[in-house]
């Protein structure tokens, strides 16, 4: 007989058995396990990305320099050697001195950009005028960095393509001043998001700085509840690192104009720490949300992360290589979006005008600090060569490096390719166990087919783990790969919409 007594005294006794369902309850542990990981293992990722980039970013200003000088030397010189060779510099040497000139006319065309009349403009508007302001520049941000490396890389080639080689471009003039328009557009839209964060920690009862701050949350509301593959998560890391680095230099010159403003005053300094140390502990605190439920939701575990940072490493590595496709700063640029010339440009503006330099010993200063920042770039890119060395041979990817992967390119036959004679680099370990890297040639061989097929865009859309389906193409072009994709096979679509191959 059913009674009230007899159900409420089966409802504090009834007994349940949760090893009937073990496999479900590991899961769900497993998967708290995984955001636990999530903030480390994504921060060993940020950490060795923003080293790529500050990598990249110290280029400019160390090293490009010296290679322009060595360009121009070489040119100046070249009648007293006689023409040995049938170009008068080497594509790399045009690179670097277009470069160069790019990066001189646009930092004396941002001598006509008036700083301090665009910070009273912004600061005259209203706190949401100025947070619409703010949202709209990151959204130009991302959409001129992906326009603006396609518009170098376009200059880049049309100066360096063989001679005998019929043209079909516009020339190289105009591709030159479509470059330096986009330097200089990009710099002055880094400078106002610049500006309207000096803006936001200049106000009195920093509610613009609130509010900028809790915009990043709503990032977290657009991301979270998507559907990811691991390609995609990819991306997203990619453009976080570069977000992330950018937002370190932007706070940079933030402190520069504000120590300009109080006569280098460094009690001013400490004035400034909290606000700085609350943007970037934002910006940290979102990433590991964001990157922790979009884990959970698509079931993703956080070894992806080195796969990720594997993945990285093998662009620095076969970067390296003597006879390389690109420099190593142009693929840090596709693969993240991180386009270092308009930051460069914005950053040496804000310091010359914010630093007078003034007798003999402000030269020297100036030496000194120069010396400081090459060895500082030869000691970030030791450590960077040398930690990628260990992370490609943790992931077992160094025999990539002695057998790079031929891709054939859309709408040709994979038959028609052409092998080409190049020495690619590779990692041998010596008796100690030590790797090092060394040049070991690829000996050009007739006829060798594709190991790549590409049908259409969606075939690149693959996963580093995931299972692989035969492409229908031709007969004469069908290819069976390996049931298991290697981690080189990971989507290589980057945030400006290039591959890297």
């Amino acid at each position: 007989d059913l009674s009230l007594l007899r159900f409420i005294s089966a409802e504090l006794t009834r007994g349940y058995f949760l090893e009937h369902n073990e496999a479900k309850y590991t899961e769900r542990r497993e998967r708290v396990y995984t955001c636990m990981r999530i903030p480390k293992e994504l921060e060993k990722l940020m950490f060795f990305g923003i080293f790529l980039c500050l990598d990249a970013f110290l280029y400019v200003f160390t090293l490009l320099p010296l290679r322009v000088f060595l360009a121009m030397f070489r040119f100046i010189t070249l009648p007293c050697y006689g023409l040995r060779d049938r170009r008068l510099l080497q594509p790399a040497q045009v690179c670097d001195i277009l470069k160069g000139v790019i990066l001189v006319i646009c930092y004396f065309m941002m001598h006509y950009v008036d700083y301090s009349m665009m910070y009273h403009l912004i600061r005259g508007q209203s706190v949401i005028k100025l947070y619409i302001i703010y949202n709209m520049l990151e959204v130009a941000d991302r959409l001129i960095s992906s326009f603006g490396q396609d518009i170098l890389d376009a200059l880049y080639w049309t100066a360096t393509e063989p001679k005998e080689r019929k043209r079909a471009h516009i020339g190289v003039i105009p591709h030159f001043f479509m470059a330096v328009l986009y330097v200089f557009l990009h710099a002055i839209l880094i400078m106002v998001q610049a500006t309207t964060l000096n803006v936001a920690f200049n106000s009195h009862n920093k509610s613009l700085l609130t509010i900028m701050m809790s915009n990043n949350f709503v990032e977290i509301k657009g991301s979270v509840f998507k559907k990811f593959e691991k390609n995609n998560l990819f991306q997203m890391s990619n453009s976080d690192i570069k977000e992330r680095f950018t937002n370190y230099v932007l706070l940079l010159i933030v402190c520069l104009r504000n120590m300009e403003q109080f006569s280098w005053n460094p009690d001013h300094l400490w004035v400034l720490f909290p606000d700085v140390c609350m943007v970037v502990a934002s910006e940290i605190a979102v990433d590991i949300v964001k990157h922790a439920f979009i884990t959970k939701f698509n079931d993703i575990t956080a070894d992806v992360y080195s796969e990720y940072r594997a993945s990285l490493a093998f662009d620095l590595v076969s970067s390296r290589q003597k006879n390389a496709y690109t420099d190593y700063s142009d693929s840090v640029s596709r693969r993240m979006g991180f386009i270092p010339l308009p930051l460069a440009v914005l950053l040496i503006r804000v310091v010359t005008s914010s630093i007078k330099v003034q007798g003999v010993l402000a030269y020297v200063c100036v030496v000194l600090f120069y010396c400081g920042l090459i060895s500082l770039k030869v000691l970030n890119s030791i450590v960077l060569l040398g930690k990628s060395c260990q992370y490609v041979k943790e992931a077992k990817m160094e025999d990539k490096l002695f057998n790079p992967v031929l891709t054939a390119t859309p709408g040709k036959a994979a038959g028609k390719q052409q092998s080409t004679f190049k020495s690619t680099q590779g990692i041998s370990t010596d008796e100690n166990g030590s790797t090092s890297v060394t040049n070991q040639p690829v000996h050009q061989k007739e006829n060798t087919p594709s190991l790549l097929v590409t049908s259409n865009s969606d075939q690149f859309l693959t996963t580093p783990d995931g299972e692989e389906k035969d492409i229908s193409q031709d007969s004469s072009e069908l290819k069976h790969r390996s049931a298991k994709k290697d981690l080189l096979e990971i989507d290589r679509f980057t945030i400006c919409g290039n591959r890297i191959d």
